[in-house]
Protein backbone atom coordinates (compact mmCIF):
# COMPACT_ATOMS: atom_id res chain seq x y z
CA UNK A 1 0.00 0.00 0.00
CA UNK A 2 2.96 2.34 0.96
CA UNK A 3 4.68 1.96 -2.44
CA UNK A 4 1.80 2.23 -4.41
CA UNK A 5 -0.33 5.12 -2.80
CA UNK A 6 3.09 7.02 -2.53
CA UNK A 7 4.30 6.65 -6.46
CA UNK A 8 0.42 7.49 -7.52
CA UNK A 9 -0.02 10.84 -5.51
CA UNK A 10 3.28 11.99 -5.43
CA UNK A 11 4.92 10.42 -9.56
CA UNK A 12 7.49 8.66 -7.42
CA UNK A 13 9.15 5.48 -9.17
CA UNK A 14 9.56 3.96 -5.89
CA UNK A 15 9.35 4.71 -1.68
CA UNK A 16 12.03 7.20 -1.71
CA UNK A 17 12.74 6.06 2.40
CA UNK A 18 12.79 2.37 1.77
CA UNK A 19 15.83 0.65 3.53
CA UNK A 20 16.84 -1.35 0.39
CA UNK A 21 19.47 1.11 -0.81
CA UNK A 22 22.67 0.41 -2.45
CA UNK A 23 25.75 1.47 -0.49
CA UNK A 24 26.28 3.57 -3.58
CA UNK A 25 23.25 5.83 -2.98
CA UNK A 26 23.90 6.47 0.70
CA UNK A 27 23.61 10.01 1.57
CA UNK A 28 26.79 11.41 2.80
CA UNK A 29 26.14 13.65 6.09
CA UNK A 30 28.99 14.39 7.68
CA UNK A 31 29.66 12.09 10.46
CA UNK A 32 29.27 9.18 7.79
CA UNK A 33 32.30 11.01 5.81
CA UNK A 34 34.53 11.21 8.66
CA UNK A 35 33.59 7.84 9.95
CA UNK A 36 34.74 5.78 5.85
CA UNK A 37 37.74 8.55 5.62
CA UNK A 38 38.73 6.78 9.29
CA UNK A 39 38.00 3.50 8.46
CA UNK A 40 40.46 3.83 5.05
CA UNK A 41 43.26 4.98 7.20
CA UNK A 42 42.50 2.04 9.34
CA UNK A 43 42.78 -0.21 6.42
CA UNK A 44 45.61 1.60 4.89
CA UNK A 45 47.56 1.13 8.76
CA UNK A 46 46.43 -2.79 8.93
CA UNK A 47 45.03 -2.03 12.58
CA UNK A 48 42.21 -2.49 14.55
CA UNK A 49 39.50 -0.40 15.18
CA UNK A 50 35.62 0.08 16.66
CA UNK A 51 32.45 1.61 15.16
CA UNK A 52 29.69 2.61 17.32
CA UNK A 53 26.66 3.91 17.04
CA UNK A 54 22.66 3.58 18.02
CA UNK A 55 20.77 0.91 16.57
CA UNK A 56 19.82 2.73 13.10
CA UNK A 57 22.57 4.99 13.07
CA UNK A 58 23.65 3.88 9.14
CA UNK A 59 27.43 2.57 11.03
CA UNK A 60 27.01 -1.07 9.57
CA UNK A 61 25.70 0.09 6.02
CA UNK A 62 29.00 2.17 6.44
CA UNK A 63 31.40 -0.04 6.75
CA UNK A 64 30.19 -2.09 4.02
CA UNK A 65 30.10 0.74 1.96
CA UNK A 66 33.77 0.97 2.34
CA UNK A 67 34.26 -2.92 2.27
CA UNK A 68 32.03 -2.39 -1.62
CA UNK A 69 35.36 0.07 -2.47
CA UNK A 70 37.83 -2.31 -1.70
CA UNK A 71 39.48 -3.49 -4.95
CA UNK A 72 39.36 -8.07 -4.55
CA UNK A 73 42.87 -7.99 -6.37
CA UNK A 74 44.66 -6.07 -3.52
CA UNK A 75 41.98 -6.71 -0.40
CA UNK A 76 40.20 -9.78 0.98
CA UNK A 77 36.73 -8.56 2.98
CA UNK A 78 35.18 -11.10 5.36
CA UNK A 79 32.37 -9.83 7.29
CA UNK A 80 31.12 -12.21 10.13
CA UNK A 81 28.16 -11.27 12.51
CA UNK A 82 29.36 -13.71 15.39
CA UNK A 83 26.91 -12.78 17.97
CA UNK A 84 26.21 -15.62 19.52
CA UNK A 85 29.46 -18.28 19.01
CA UNK A 86 31.92 -19.22 20.74
CA UNK A 87 35.55 -19.26 20.01
CA UNK A 88 36.37 -21.89 18.18
CA UNK A 89 33.17 -21.39 16.05
CA UNK A 90 34.60 -17.96 15.47
CA UNK A 91 37.55 -19.60 13.94
CA UNK A 92 35.45 -22.10 12.15
CA UNK A 93 33.75 -18.96 10.23
CA UNK A 94 36.31 -16.37 9.76
CA UNK A 95 38.39 -20.46 7.83
CA UNK A 96 35.34 -20.64 5.64
CA UNK A 97 34.90 -17.26 4.44
CA UNK A 98 39.01 -17.40 3.78
CA UNK A 99 37.93 -20.79 1.70
CA UNK A 100 38.94 -22.97 3.64
CA UNK A 101 37.74 -26.47 4.75
CA UNK A 102 38.52 -25.85 8.98
CA UNK A 103 40.08 -28.28 10.83
CA UNK A 104 38.25 -30.03 14.37
CA UNK A 105 40.09 -28.46 16.81
CA UNK A 106 41.19 -24.67 17.89
CA UNK A 107 44.33 -24.79 17.19
CA UNK A 108 44.40 -26.64 14.01
CA UNK A 109 42.03 -23.88 12.87
CA UNK A 110 43.98 -20.91 14.12
CA UNK A 111 47.36 -22.82 12.36
CA UNK A 112 44.89 -23.01 8.72
CA UNK A 113 44.09 -19.25 9.20
CA UNK A 114 47.37 -18.32 10.33
CA UNK A 115 48.93 -20.32 6.81
CA UNK A 116 46.21 -18.39 4.66
CA UNK A 117 46.77 -14.98 6.16
CA UNK A 118 50.84 -15.51 5.36
CA UNK A 119 49.88 -16.80 2.16
CA UNK A 120 48.02 -13.90 0.49
CA UNK A 121 49.71 -11.55 2.10
CA UNK A 122 53.36 -12.86 1.15
CA UNK A 123 52.40 -15.16 -2.43
CA UNK A 124 49.11 -12.55 -3.55
CA UNK A 125 50.07 -9.37 -2.11
CA UNK A 126 46.10 -9.48 -1.13
CA UNK A 127 45.59 -8.05 2.37
CA UNK A 128 42.51 -9.57 4.74
CA UNK A 129 40.07 -7.14 6.54
CA UNK A 130 38.00 -8.57 8.69
CA UNK A 131 34.58 -7.33 10.18
CA UNK A 132 33.02 -8.33 12.96
CA UNK A 133 29.12 -6.83 13.24
CA UNK A 134 27.22 -6.73 16.58
CA UNK A 135 30.10 -6.94 18.95
CA UNK A 136 28.33 -5.64 21.83
CA UNK A 137 26.89 -9.34 21.86
CA UNK A 138 29.97 -10.98 22.18
CA UNK A 139 31.20 -13.05 25.21
CA UNK A 140 34.43 -12.23 26.96
CA UNK A 141 36.32 -15.27 25.99
CA UNK A 142 35.61 -14.35 22.50
CA UNK A 143 36.93 -10.88 22.44
CA UNK A 144 40.15 -12.24 23.85
CA UNK A 145 40.28 -14.08 20.83
CA UNK A 146 40.01 -11.37 18.71
CA UNK A 147 42.49 -9.90 20.52
CA UNK A 148 44.88 -12.56 19.48
CA UNK A 149 44.32 -12.41 15.78
CA UNK A 150 46.03 -9.02 15.54
CA UNK A 151 48.50 -11.23 16.25
CA UNK A 152 49.48 -12.84 12.93
CA UNK A 153 52.80 -10.32 12.27
CA UNK A 154 55.01 -10.78 9.44
CA UNK A 155 58.35 -8.60 9.91
CA UNK A 156 56.58 -7.46 12.48
CA UNK A 157 53.55 -5.50 10.14
CA UNK A 158 50.09 -6.31 11.32
CA UNK A 159 49.11 -8.77 8.41
CA UNK A 160 45.45 -8.05 9.03
CA UNK A 161 42.37 -5.27 9.51
CA UNK A 162 40.15 -6.04 12.28
CA UNK A 163 37.12 -3.74 12.01
CA UNK A 164 34.44 -3.97 15.15
CA UNK A 165 31.07 -2.86 14.92
CA UNK A 166 28.61 -2.60 18.10
CA UNK A 167 26.04 -0.81 19.83
CA UNK A 168 27.28 1.89 22.16
CA UNK A 169 27.11 -0.16 25.23
CA UNK A 170 30.20 -2.14 23.86
CA UNK A 171 32.12 1.21 24.38
CA UNK A 172 30.99 1.12 28.01
CA UNK A 173 32.00 -2.93 28.34
CA UNK A 174 35.75 -1.68 27.30
CA UNK A 175 35.69 0.44 30.41
CA UNK A 176 36.29 -2.36 32.55
CA UNK A 177 40.10 -3.47 33.64
CA UNK A 178 39.36 -7.25 32.33
CA UNK A 179 39.33 -5.93 28.68
CA UNK A 180 42.11 -3.36 29.04
CA UNK A 181 45.15 -5.41 26.85
CA UNK A 182 41.90 -5.54 24.21
CA UNK A 183 41.03 -1.65 24.45
CA UNK A 184 44.62 -0.98 24.10
CA UNK A 185 44.85 -3.00 20.89
CA UNK A 186 42.08 0.11 19.13
CA UNK A 187 44.24 2.05 16.81
CA UNK A 188 40.59 3.82 16.40
CA UNK A 189 37.29 4.07 17.67
CA UNK A 190 34.83 5.77 16.54
CA UNK A 191 31.43 6.55 17.78
CA UNK A 192 28.85 7.60 14.64
CA UNK A 193 26.33 10.43 15.53
CA UNK A 194 22.87 10.80 13.84
CA UNK A 195 22.65 13.79 11.37
CA UNK A 196 22.55 17.75 12.34
CA UNK A 197 19.55 19.63 11.59
CA UNK A 198 21.07 21.50 9.01
CA UNK A 199 21.96 18.08 7.00
CA UNK A 200 18.27 16.63 7.09
CA UNK A 201 16.66 18.77 4.62
CA UNK A 202 19.58 18.07 1.87
CA UNK A 203 19.00 14.01 3.27
CA UNK A 204 15.42 14.51 2.20
CA UNK A 205 16.02 15.91 -0.82
CA UNK A 206 18.23 13.11 -1.73
CA UNK A 207 15.99 10.38 -1.03
CA UNK A 208 13.37 12.36 -2.91
CA UNK A 209 15.56 12.38 -5.71
CA UNK A 210 16.35 8.49 -5.84
CA UNK A 211 12.74 8.14 -6.26
CA UNK A 212 12.55 10.46 -9.61
CA UNK A 213 11.51 13.61 -6.83
CA UNK A 214 12.48 17.32 -7.62
CA UNK A 215 10.31 19.05 -5.42
CA UNK A 216 10.38 19.99 -1.95
CA UNK A 217 7.73 17.49 -0.35
CA UNK A 218 7.57 18.24 3.83
CA UNK A 219 7.57 21.87 5.18
CA UNK A 220 10.27 23.63 6.97
CA UNK A 221 7.87 22.62 10.01
CA UNK A 222 7.52 18.66 8.98
CA UNK A 223 11.87 19.33 8.68
CA UNK A 224 12.24 20.24 12.52
CA UNK A 225 9.64 17.97 13.30
CA UNK A 226 11.64 14.71 11.43
CA UNK A 227 14.72 16.16 13.77
CA UNK A 228 13.46 16.05 16.54
CA UNK A 229 11.34 12.96 16.29
CA UNK A 230 14.58 10.85 15.26
CA UNK A 231 17.32 13.16 16.58
CA UNK A 232 18.89 12.78 12.94
CA UNK A 233 18.75 8.97 13.33
CA UNK A 234 19.04 7.08 9.89
CA UNK A 235 16.94 4.22 10.29
CA UNK A 236 14.25 6.53 11.90
CA UNK A 237 14.60 9.29 9.99
CA UNK A 238 13.56 6.94 6.52
CA UNK A 239 10.81 5.21 8.51
CA UNK A 240 9.15 8.50 9.92
CA UNK A 241 9.51 10.02 6.44
CA UNK A 242 7.83 7.42 4.78
CA UNK A 243 4.81 7.23 7.22
CA UNK A 244 4.37 11.15 6.83
CA UNK A 245 4.30 11.18 3.68
CA UNK A 246 2.06 8.23 3.06
CA UNK A 247 -0.44 10.48 5.74
CA UNK A 248 -0.01 13.10 3.22
CA UNK A 249 -1.06 11.52 0.56
CA UNK A 250 -3.79 9.66 1.90
CA UNK A 251 -5.26 13.29 2.49
CA UNK A 252 -4.07 14.02 -0.84
CA UNK A 253 -1.99 17.28 0.42
CA UNK A 254 0.84 18.41 -1.89
CA UNK A 255 3.62 18.46 1.08
CA UNK A 256 3.25 16.75 4.19
CA UNK A 257 3.42 18.49 7.35
CA UNK A 258 4.02 18.52 10.57
CA UNK A 259 0.42 16.93 11.75
CA UNK A 260 1.61 14.41 9.29
CA UNK A 261 4.77 13.54 10.95
CA UNK A 262 2.50 14.09 14.29
CA UNK A 263 0.61 10.73 12.62
CA UNK A 264 3.95 9.01 11.25
CA UNK A 265 5.46 9.27 15.03
CA UNK A 266 2.33 8.01 16.72
CA UNK A 267 2.26 5.14 14.28
CA UNK A 268 5.80 3.98 15.01
CA UNK A 269 6.08 4.54 18.49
Amino acid sequence: MLKTTLCQHFGMTKDPFDRDIDSAELFQFAGLKELEARLNYLIDKHGMGLVTGEVGSGKTTAVRRVLDSLHPGTHKAVYLTPSTVRTVDLYKCFAFALGLDPAHNRVRIIRQIRQEIERLVSAKKIHPVLVLDEVHLLRNEVLDEVRLLTNFNLDSANLVTIILVGQTEFRRKLQFSAHEAFSQRLAMRYHLDGMKRSEVPDFVAHQLRRAGVHIPLFTDAAIDALFQASKGTLRLLNLLSSHALLAAAIEQKPQADIDHVRTAVAETD
